[in-house]
């Protein structure tokens, strides 16, 4: 049983919402095998099937999937957010983990659309300095659940990080995520992770806060002492890395 597998067989015994969210979710973030017909260079070609008039590509999380349905064909291997982009831009579907996976099943283009624009929004930037920090009270477990996932991937780019109710100096109120020791240049990236954590808990409509500050802050002090702290994983060692979202061109 993969992540996905299990993500999805979840949301077909619950029939929820928030758990369906919680699928794609681990879709954008999965490294998924393509199917090609060709691969030239940095241009690939995907092998397309047509099912009542709609085109899908194939894509599988585990190779053995991939090699179990086509032998050893081509194949290209990308993020679920990455490949979604790809099949937006050319209408396309997507047939996942065919044909006895548990997460077996076929997405059309409307989805793949929806997951690339979703994965696409950047969150917005704002100026505004903490003033007070309170302990974060109860939170959607949902929410939590899906932080976990999301910040498990961010691995050495933060010593930690706490979640606390703030005030600002502007007199409004919310919830911040503060990073403490943040690796100059992940900060985008933290911030999208946070950002899609939100939408994939079903709570897009909410607003999380997210805070880049050095550990001698006079508020990472606050933070520390009323704040719910997240230790973010170590890095993984160091050796030769693939960015399975930087994949070949479709063609």
């Amino acid at each position: 049983m993969t992540p996905l597998d299990t993500a999805h067989l979840r949301a077909e015994e619950t029939g929820a919402d928030t758990d369906r969210l919680a699928f794609l979710g681990r879709l954008a973030e999965a490294e998924l095998h393509l199917l090609l017909e060709a691969a030239e260079g940095e241009t690939v070609t995907p092998r397309l099937f047509d099912v009542e008039g709609t085109r899908y590509a194939l894509a599988f999380d585990l190779p053995e999937r991939l090699e179990a349905f086509a032998g050893g064909a081509p194949t290209a291997t990308l993020s679920g957010r990455r490949l979604a982009a790809l099949l937006a831009a050319e209408g396309l579907g997507l047939g996942l983990n065919l044909e006895d996976a548990p997460s077996a099943q076929m997405l059309e283009p409307a989805a793949m659309a929806w997951l690339a624009e979703t994965t696409r929004t950047a969150p917005t930037e704002a100026e505004r300095r903490l003033s007070e920090i309170a302990p974060p009270g109860t939170l959607p477990e949902a929410l939590l659940s899906a932080l976990d996932a999301k910040l498990g991937l961010a691995a050495g780019l933060a010593r930690s990080g706490y979640l606390a109710q703030a005030t600002y100096d502007d007199g409004t109120r919310g919830h911040v995520l503060a990073f403490i020791e943040t690796v100059p240049g992940a900060e985008e990236d933290i911030a999208r992770a946070v950002s899609e954590a939100l939408i994939f808990s079903g709570l897009e409509a909410g607003q999380l806060d997210v805070a880049f500050l050095r550990a001698d802050a006079a508020v990472s002090a606050a933070l520390a002492r009323h704040g719910l702290r997240i230790d973010l994983p170590a890095p993984e060692p160091s050796g030769p890395v693939r960015d399975p979202d930087a994949p070949p061109r479709l063609r």
